[in-house]
């Protein structure tokens, strides 16, 4: 059961956007596999919860996260096969476990931490909150912006996650990551 989290081997480099809710992760996501003419895993919550809302007129809870886990790793594993350059994730586990506890009085499924931390990307792009907020149906947090930045900023911190922050317009953020994703292909 426990292999449904786990990052399967891949020939590629693993990039993650990493971040509050509108800070512009799932556009950068699609600029970069164009630019680097290479794929991107979707985040998955967002389809599950959206399906959610529109067939059942219901909100996350936390039982939700695992299958949303699931989902996940199944997209990441599956999508990782099909490129030998860079994987872009638009979010991955460790986004999933600092929502659990921010929304969830600290708890977080032990299944979805374990592999949230063990599972491992070459570099995370941290987003700021510098981009304006967009209303839709799953977004609910326009007033924490920034606790919410902190406590993503505050996770790559303590498990000591290798992270470049980007701030900026999408051009200057697309550029960031770009310098950073070509170095690591040069070194790699």
């Amino acid at each position: 059961m426990e292999e449904k989290y786990k990052q399967q081997p891949a020939n590629c480099i693993k990039v993650v956007l990493f971040g509050p809710e509108c800070t512009g992760k799932t556009t950068l996501s699609r600029q970069l596999a164009k630019y680097y003419n290479s794929v991107y895993v979707p985040e998955y919550m967002r389809e599950y919860l959206q399906n959610k809302w529109d067939n059942e007129g219901k909100v996350c809870v936390q039982e939700d996260l695992l299958p949303i886990a699931e989902g996940q790793m199944k997209l990441e594993n599956e999508l990782a096969k099909e490129t030998e350059s860079v994987l872009v994730c638009d979010t991955n586990l460790l986004e999933i476990k600092v929502y659990s506890e921010a929304y969830y009085s600290g708890s977080c499924d032990p299944l979805i931490k374990k592999y949230a931390l063990e599972n491992t990307y070459d570099l995370y792009f941290l987003t700021y909150i510098d981009t304006p907020w967009e209303a839709d149906d799953l977004r609910d947090k326009p007033e924490d912006r920034e606790g919410m930045f902190k406590a993503f900023q505050n996770e790559l911190i303590k498990s000591k996650k290798p992270y470049a922050l980007l701030k900026g317009d999408k051009n200057q953020r697309l550029e960031t990551a770009i310098k950073h994703i070509n170095k690591l292909l040069k070194n790699n």
